[in-house]
């Protein structure tokens, strides 16, 4: 991208389309200044201008919710541009991945969602460990703990897949989604990471 070939409205401002650089996922619309450009061509992190606070902001700078970027690409009158990034979890202050979720357009279904909820539930019982909890007495374990039940679950979820019993695998299979996510949360590891990987290797032409 050439800085000199921006086209800034009368306020001094360009919107900004941050996309996943993965998915092509269009995850929130803002604006940019010539400072907040600079800023991000510095860093590699995203920085826009507030129009609502007249001020600039570095997305995840109090959230954690960082974007590293991979790519700016000027549009062809040079009045907008596309930042391709690679997210460090939600690109919404509601939390949710994109800022468009809430329109039709890309909704989460309901299950996506619940498994947000259980990340953060597992996340807080591992920061606050409240006693009395199982979540609390696995992490106080330690990892290997934590892999030991995650292997009784792999092994209870393959007799139960053996069985004509649909209900016994359902609660099988949900135990040991529940266990993955204790190890994720234990690693340190994002269900955003997951669906960027999940994500890489559709757009790579696998056959998952």
């Amino acid at each position: 991208m050439e800085p000199n070939k921006l086209k800034l409205d009368e306020h001094g401002l360009i919107p900004a389309i941050v996309q996943d650089v993965h998915t092509r996922e269009v995850l929130t619309l803002a604006y940019m200044n010539a400072e907040s450009l600079a800023r991000t061509l510095e860093t590699k992190e995203t920085w826009f201008w507030s129009r609502s606070r007249n001020q600039l902001w570095h997305k995840g700078e109090t959230s954690g919710n960082t974007q590293r970027v991979v790519e700016l690409q000027l549009d062809c009158d040079g009045d907008a541009i596309v930042v391709l990034v690679e997210p460090n979890g939600p690109a919404c202050h509601t939390g949710a991945r994109s800022c468009f979720e809430t329109s039709g357009m890309a909704e989460r279904t309901d299950s996506d969602q619940l498994l947000d909820r259980l990340y953060r539930l597992v996340q807080e019982r591992n920061e606050k460990r409240p006693p009395g909890s199982y979540t609390t007495y696995l992490f106080n374990e330690g990892l290997d703990k934590i892999l030991k039940k995650l292997g009784e679950e792999s092994t209870e979820t393959i007799v139960a897949a053996k069985n004509d019993h649909d209900e016994r695998l359902v609660e099988e299979v949900s135990d040991l989604v529940y266990h993955l996510i204790v190890l994720l949360v234990a690693r340190g590891i994002s269900l955003d990471q997951i669906r960027t990987e999940l994500a890489r290797r559709r757009t790579a032409g696998g056959d998952q």
